[in-house]
């Protein structure tokens, strides 16, 4: 595929396009990536040097990608962070044109605002411009259960109100959901829930719960989750393939005892076509 990802980078570490261009060149995927920021490491550290790119100069590199000819050859459009409602518009005027120009592409989104025990940690308006105006335009949306919450106005807390939640982001545009960091009632202790939705059914994939929470992760998932399924074209193959390699991720990264995520250590299970992990059918 021709992946055209609009989102943050980070000359040291992993987030945002310095998270998702690599597994998805690994993969075999061209990326097309156009930076919001260009930051010297991700903002968790709590200082950083660089620009945050006007949102002019982010939609003059994608005219001249237009330029080049090739805008039509995408096959999808991913983004991350957004951290203006103005790199928002920009993003979704690409969408459309990529869309008009090839409308087989899909428009990936995942949904970053917040996570539960964090809350929001977005700029005030960014959650409601996310629900309102950026997710109904989404074919493949990735919240977080935290976010899912929030874009479906209401707290989960079994599978079955999961899923309900999902029925009502899926209603407002996106065809496929995949919902991660699933916490329910009917967890096993120290596991964890993927939820994976669409037009076909519902699966979901359980994990072990390990002790670190690295940034990164999701910009990760939604990349991969993203080629897997226009690859596959099933959602459980996709969810089994995309969480199988981030638990890779994370192992790797537990183990060197860092706090970036070891892209590079763990890319042999980036690439790998055996899952560790099984989907199970909820629908």
């Amino acid at each position: 595929m021709k992946i055209l990802s609009i989102q943050s980078s980070v000359a040291y570490g992993h987030v945002g396009n310095s998270a998702a261009v690599f597994p998805l060149q690994r993969l075999g995927h061209e990326v097309w990536p156009v930076l919001t920021v260009h930051f010297s490491n991700h903002t968790g550290y709590g200082a950083w040097r660089g620009p945050l790119l006007d949102p002019a100069d982010v939609r003059e590199v994608i005219a001249g990608i237009e330029d080049r000819g090739v805008l039509g050859t995408a096959d999808a459009v991913l983004s991350g962070y957004q951290g203006d409602p103005a790199v928002g518009a920009v993003i979704l005027d690409a969408v459309a044109r990529v869309k008009e120009l090839n409308p087989d592409a899909v428009y990936c989104c995942d949904p970053v605002m917040g996570d539960r025990g964090r809350g929001m940690f977005v700029k005030p308006g960014i959650p409601e411009y996310m629900r309102d105006q950026v997710v109904p335009r989404a074919d493949v949306v990735t919240p977080n259960h935290f976010e899912l919450d929030f874009l479906a106005g209401r707290e989960t807390g079994t599978l079955e109100e999961v899923l309900a939640a999902v029925d009502v982001v899926r209603a407002a545009g996106p065809r496929d959901v995949l919902v991660t960091s699933v916490l329910h009632g009917d967890s096993a202790p120290d596991t964890l829930d993927v939820v994976a939705v669409s037009d076909n059914g519902a699966w979901a994939v359980t994990t072990p719960l390990l002790p670190i929470a690295p940034n990164g992760c999701g910009d990760v998932t939604a990349a991969l989750y993203l080629a897997h399924l226009r690859s596959t074209g099933s959602p459980a193959r996709a969810l089994e393939l995309t969480t199988s390699a981030v638990y890779a991720v994370l192992e790797a990264t537990l183990a060197a005892g860092t706090r970036e995520i070891q892209l590079v250590a763990a890319q042999d299970a980036i690439a790998s076509t055996e899952p560790r992990f099984a989907a199970r059918r909820l629908r």
